[in-house]
């Protein structure tokens, strides 16, 4: 198991303020929060993998398609938390990719949404359950 990721961000406030906005509905809390950095982890005490933020220390712009990362998928408990999930992404003006949708190509059950937050990363909420 993954002990955390880091994500570099061309601007850490706007960073905080979406994801403080979209992190409960994926299973996350707050688990600290300094001028430098800012963190989340699962929710409730759960294991999981930890989610570190840190301000970028070389401009550039962000590709899901270039060398490195290419997205982050977050597993939820059922499709209306994908549902629920997806209306959040699209209140906060993220470009959604694919809509809440079953994916047929993937090994089933396998029903997800996918958008960008504000610096290109590719996100995915997914629900591998056929419970609403």
């Amino acid at each position: 198991m993954l002990g955390h990721l880091g994500l570099n961000v061309a601007d850490l406030a706007v960073a905080r303020r979406y994801y403080d906005r979209l992190i409960d509905l994926l299973g996350f809390e707050l688990f600290l929060a300094h001028d430098d950095e800012f963190a989340y982890r699962p929710a409730g005490g759960k294991p999981g993998t930890f989610l570190f933020f840190y301000p970028s220390q070389t401009p550039g712009p962000y590709a899901h398609t270039a060398t490195g990362l290419q997205h982050l998928a977050f597993m939820v408990r059922t499709r209306s938390a994908v549902r629920a999930v997806h209306e959040r992404a699209v209140e906060l003006g993220s470009p959604v990719v694919h809509p809440p949708q079953v994916f047929p190509q993937y090994p089933q059950p396998y029903f997800a949404t996918f958008w960008h937050d504000p610096f290109g990363f590719l996100l995915e909420a997914v629900c591998h359950h056929d419970r609403d």
